[in-house]
């Protein structure tokens, strides 16, 4: 009798064992949008602000953070690359990190355009754009969106997505980090909380 109640006593601790290894598996909760599966990407075909073509292989052996916008926003597009700055200093000393400006509105935003602006923030960074039946289909692989008037006025505005993509080391996208909306502010993503859920996706994920 002893002998079986000694088996189970030792099945138990070992179910407990177990248990306690699966759950440490676990990646800890995040607010993110996170595809447990990453969402590869299309071989596409930009240019950056030097003028050079990009193409998916830029993505890859790195994390990069993928912001949407445009140089003539007068506010979530700046106050974004800021915070992404401020990120990018504190992260890219431990994970090999690009940021990546998209700009989605290549009639006025040419390269000369974009490296001014993007230069500002941080020369380091890349700075692309295209022509719309290039731009678009990235764009929603991504899980982003922008949608653009076809107004003949010089001065128009653009809208997009104000989240930013996290896409591996392989050219997936592995995440999606969503802004904070409060009222009367525009949508902006917390960079502290991007900080530390960026280091929990990363390290859950490592790079291949």
């Amino acid at each position: 009798m002893q002998a079986v109640q000694l088996w189970r006593l030792s099945f138990l601790v070992l179910g407990l064992v177990l248990l306690g290894a699966c759950s440490d598996n676990k990646m800890a909760n995040v607010n993110a949008l996170v595809y447990e599966q990453a969402k590869p990407l299309n071989e596409f075909t930009l240019q950056d602000q030097h003028n050079q073509t990009v193409t998916k292989q830029a993505f890859l052996n790195r994390w990069n953070l993928v912001f949407l916008g445009y140089t003539s926003c007068p506010d979530i597009c700046p106050l974004t690359l800021a915070k992404l700055q401020g990120a990018y200093n504190t992260l890219s000393d431990n994970y090999p990190l690009q940021i990546w400006f998209m700009s989605v509105d290549p009639k006025r935003d040419n390269a000369a355009k974009r490296k001014a602006y993007i230069d500002y923030f941080n020369p380091d960074f890349l700075a692309v754009s295209g022509e719309h039946k290039n731009l678009f289909p990235l764009v929603r692989e991504l899980g982003l969106i922008y949608a653009i008037s076809d107004s003949d006025e010089q001065e128009y505005a653009v809208d997009h997505s104000a989240s930013v993509a996290l896409v591996d080391g392989s050219g997936a996208v592995r995440a999606i980090f969503k802004p904070e909306f409060q009222q009367g502010q525009v949508p902006l993503i917390n960079a502290s909380e991007l900080i530390k859920e960026f280091k929990i996706i990363a390290d859950y994920y490592p790079l291949n």
